[in-house]
């Protein structure tokens, strides 16, 4: 009978969450969708491109708002089998507040690393090949930014031509090993400039120890001068920022090429954090299950569902607002940025500690 039991939980439990995860996928096709049709009405695709590309999308977004779809999937299980009376035939056959709630937290914590191991390198890959085909049919210039084994590219569109641009690898507020090719309307090159280092302030590039080539009559002129001005679109706040976006990334990606990422130039804080990020994923699921469970099960009349629904709704705003200000100040160096990942799951441990002894006794 405890088998049958234990199933029955297990099953409804994944029942529940599944019905959830569906209901925000459906949302979030149908509110992103209109955004992607709003990006390709000027080009010659059907309807189906942007809608695969919104199936894509928001997999990866689900997966950011997790703890809040687990907090609602626990909250409402934990009612529904509460007002159907199930929780008292599990109390007759020996499953306390207790272990119940153990059972819900440890399936939610398997949960996020069955998610983060084998679902978050799916929707990773998904988010990369839905970059790369809106990067194919861009119109806007900041897309035209990309970085790969081969180091930095830009692409800037001039009035009198346009600009590609190469480098190693961002390192202080400069690119080292800039190569700048100057390309004409029909795409013949103009001038090509070297230089072994390029500080950026604002939009002002100022490239030291320089080497312009520039070809004529057949010919390809060589000029060296010690300092060459540019002026780009591009801030080094712009630049950097491709070095801080890790959602085509997934966990195991970045914890097996954390090293090479550092090398390459991206940003420390920013891979941390996201490193830190995915890793607290399976802990925060478990603590929400808690916070869903703690609350439902002090609910003892159909009363009191709207009032503690409201509650729970209310607990997980004010904890997705403590995680965002916590990551903030992590951010800005106030606090250890690890100490600022970690501080939203340590807190929520305090909350259900109290409350896992108060449940425990009824």
């Amino acid at each position: 009978m405890n088998k049958i039991l234990f199933n029955y939980l297990l099953k409804n439990f994944f029942k529940t969450f599944l019905y959830v995860i569906a209901v925000f996928y459906c949302f979030g096709v149908i509110l992103n969708l209109f955004e992607e049709i709003e990006f390709f009405k000027n080009t010659e695709v059907s309807l189906f491109l942007p809608l695969v590309l919104t199936c894509l999308l928001i997999p990866g977004m689900l997966i950011k708002i997790l703890p809040f779809i687990i907090f609602i999937s626990s909250m409402w299980f934990m009612l529904k089998i509460r007002n159907n009376r199930d929780l008292l035939t599990l109390k007759v056959f020996g499953y306390s507040n207790l272990r119940i709630f153990l059972i819900l937290a440890l399936t939610s914590f398997f949960l996020g690393w069955m998610i983060l191991l084998i679902i978050n390198p799916i929707t990773s890959s998904m988010s990369k090949y839905y970059e790369k085909t809106k990067s194919n049919y861009s119109r806007d210039i900041d897309h035209l930014v990309t970085f790969n084994k081969n180091g930095l590219w830009i692409k800037e569109n001039l009035k009198n031509g346009s600009r590609i641009i190469s480098a190693d690898k961002p390192e202080g507020d400069s690119l080292i090993n800039t190569v700048i090719f100057h390309l004409d309307t029909n795409s013949y090159l103009i001038e090509k400039i070297t230089s072994k280092k390029t500080i950026i302030k604002n939009n002002n590039w100022i490239l030291n120890d320089v080497t312009v080539f520039k070809p004529s009559n057949g010919i390809l002129e060589t000029k060296k001068v010690n300092q060459y001005n540019i002026n780009s679109i591009y801030t080094y706040e712009k630049i950097t920022s491709l070095f801080k976006n890790f959602d085509t990334m997934s966990f195991v990606d970045l914890m097996v090429r954390y090293n090479e990422l550092l090398k390459n130039g991206y940003n420390k804080t920013f891979l941390n954090q996201s490193l830190h990020t995915l890793l607290s994923l399976p802990f925060f699921l478990l603590m929400m299950t808690a916070i869903a469970s703690i609350l439902t099960m002090n609910t003892l009349k159909k009363s009191d569902n709207l009032k503690f629904i409201t509650l729970g709704l209310i607990v997980s705003v004010l904890v997705f607002y403590f995680k965002d200000l916590s990551l903030a100040l992590g951010q800005t160096d106030r606090i250890p940025l690890i100490l600022a990942v970690w501080a939203p799951v340590l807190a929520l441990s305090l909350f259900s500690l109290v409350g896992v002894l108060q449940i425990n006794e009824k």
